[in-house]
């Protein structure tokens, strides 16, 4: 496995490499859910390709990005144990070098949930993307629908701009107890994450409600709203039940439908998601 971490040397070095080619984004701190993205990208093309970049224009200046957490020497002996070919790790200079004046709007899809909550950051996300598969060129790139809006946005990004990457999304990767897996789940205490299993009581009971036949988003909403609310230490940024295309806020699931969530367990941000009537 080879680490790379100037986009020349990259550029170089990939020729080397058979087509077809695979990539799998990440910010590092890797677990079972980036693993499994890894893998599928190892089993679908001839050479893997996994970055690693922690992406500073993604996070607010309020958010956690002194803090993120980090483990190179063990990201890396994960991406060779899982056969990876080549892994781009580029220093922050090699990425928004001096005078980096350039940011993607992907529009309406973009500033909706996490874009109104978190102004900016798909502007980020959507110019690193856009950066890394130009540098990359991969043929198949992955990502995990836990990050359901992201994936949305990079379709949209990659069609427009005719990037030329198959965008892979996998399901969401659980612990044992239904805690979506994220870096950021390092920061839960035991007992935050006890509470952070609200989140996906909350996605069951909406699988559940639909089950039994209710349509109608508002009282969904207020369902889930009451269950997450009896959580002492969660607190509520938005509940949504969208169409799981353009994520127009839906008054009735009569259509696939993005039932998705952003809550804070003390000082734990996370978000969770289900397609409900695909």
């Amino acid at each position: 496995m080879k680490v790379i971490q100037t986009v020349a040397d990259f550029r170089l070095v990939q020729r080397e490499y058979p087509r077809s080619l695979g990539l799998v984004p990440t910010m590092g701190y890797l677990h079972e859910g980036h693993l499994s993205l890894v893998r599928r990208c190892r089993e679908d093309n001839a050479t893997a390709v996994a970055s690693i970049f922690v992406n500073p224009t993604q996070f607010g200046p309020s958010e956690d990005l002194s803090t993120y957490p980090r483990d190179m020497e063990g990201d890396l002996a994960k991406l060779e144990a899982e056969g990876v070919d080549l892994v781009f790790a580029p220093d922050v200079s090699e990425m928004y070098q001096e005078g980096f004046d350039t940011t993607i709007d992907v529009g309406d899809i973009a500033r909706r949930l996490e874009g109104e909550h978190r102004p900016g950051h798909f502007q980020g996300v959507a110019t690193v993307v856009c950066k890394l598969l130009t540098i990359v060129r991969p043929d198949n790139v992955y990502f995990g629908q836990k990050d359901a809006q992201q994936c949305l946005v990079i379709k949209r990004l990659n069609a427009d701009l005719d990037l030329g990457a198959e965008v892979i999304v996998l399901p969401t990767v659980r612990d044992p107890d239904g805690l979506a897996m994220s870096s950021r789940n390092a920061y839960l205490s035991d007992g935050d994450h006890e509470a952070a299993l609200s989140l996906y009581r909350s996605l069951r009971l909406a699988e559940s409600l639909y089950s039994e036949g209710v349509r109608d988003g508002d009282a969904m909403r207020r369902e889930m709203l009451a269950l997450l609310e009896s959580e002492p230490s969660a607190t509520v940024e938005y509940v949504s039940i969208a169409d799981a295309v353009t994520l127009v806020e839906l008054k009735s699931l009569d259509r696939p439908s993005l039932i998705s969530m952003a809550v804070r367990i003390g000082r734990v941000r996370l978000i969770d998601n289900v397609v409900l009537g695909a």
